[in-house]
């Protein structure tokens, strides 16, 4: 069963690859653009990455393995789909920074004990049919103070769960938001854990994107959208952002965002 889930995944991968535009990624957006939330509350807490030893572990098409080698960090772009291995090498190539590349399943790190300073982990777990197996190896193969980050969406928002069943085309069909709970096996094995939901408010973005401006959800990823486009989208989304940071001093809401960030200490 999970070697079913799997081999689909990389499959899907594979032929998303296929379409990627490398000369199109712009980097520094899916770090620092207003509507990169998640990617600011790693940064914040992660800190200087200048000479750190980095696994970028589900790397797609790589932007965060070329982020993080222009900070000064020796990346390792790795995926379970070789195909976006190749896009994230490329991706270097074009940005001027070298990268390593390596195929591997997340849920068996082919890298020995307590080899890295920081494994970072976008929108992986979710795709994963067993995430605690994946956060037992990050663990196993971080140093002491090593750093895990991740960030993924969540199962508990009901417009997203609308929207994940509109969006058939451009996910598979195994992949599985996370229960917020999943905090607590993360806390359970690291000393330190920070962390915070986002998308509360700010989900009218998407709203708009259906109701208003008709973009197909199944022709265009919205999650790509909303960096691509977040120049025109910034007033908007700041406004809406003041309202997410009242909303999640509300008990029980910050479980209802959209997307959990994690960076937790070993």
């Amino acid at each position: 069963m999970i070697d079913d889930t799997l081999t689909k995944e990389r499959d899907f991968h594979n032929q998303w690859a296929t379409a990627i535009d490398v000369d199109g990624i712009c980097v520094k957006d899916y770090f620092e653009a207003c509507t990169a939330p998640e990617n600011r509350f790693i940064l914040h807490h992660l800190g200087n990455v200048n000479g750190k030893l980095l696994l970028d572990l589900g790397c797609g098409a790589g932007e965060n393995s070329v982020y993080f080698a222009k900070q000064g960090a020796h990346c390792i772009a790795s995926d379970y789909a070789p195909g976006m291995v190749e896009v994230a090498l490329k991706l270097a190539k074009l940005n001027g920074v070298e990268v390593e590349g390596k195929v591997i399943n997340a849920m068996a790190i082919d890298f020995p004990d307590n080899t890295f300073d920081v494994v970072y982990a976008a929108n992986l777990l979710h795709h994963i049919p067993e995430p605690t197996l994946v956060i037992q190896e990050i663990y196993r193969v971080l140093k002491p103070g090593g750093k895990l980050c991740f960030w993924d969406p969540l199962i508990h928002n009901p417009i997203i769960n609308v929207y994940r069943r509109m969006a058939t085309k451009v996910r598979t069909d195994d992949e599985t938001p996370l229960n917020i709970n999943l905090l607590k096996f993360v806390r359970s094995h690291f000393v330190h854990t920070n962390y915070d939901t986002f998308w509360l408010a700010t989900l009218w973005i998407f709203l708009k994107f259906y109701f208003i401006e008709r973009v197909d959800p199944n022709k265009e990823r919205y999650w790509k959208k909303i960096i691509a486009e977040y120049e025109r989208l910034e007033a908007e989304y700041l406004f809406l952002e003041q309202l997410d940071r009242g909303l999640k001093k509300i008990p029980f809401i910050k479980r209802y965002a959209w997307n959990i960030a994690v960076v937790a200490t070993k």
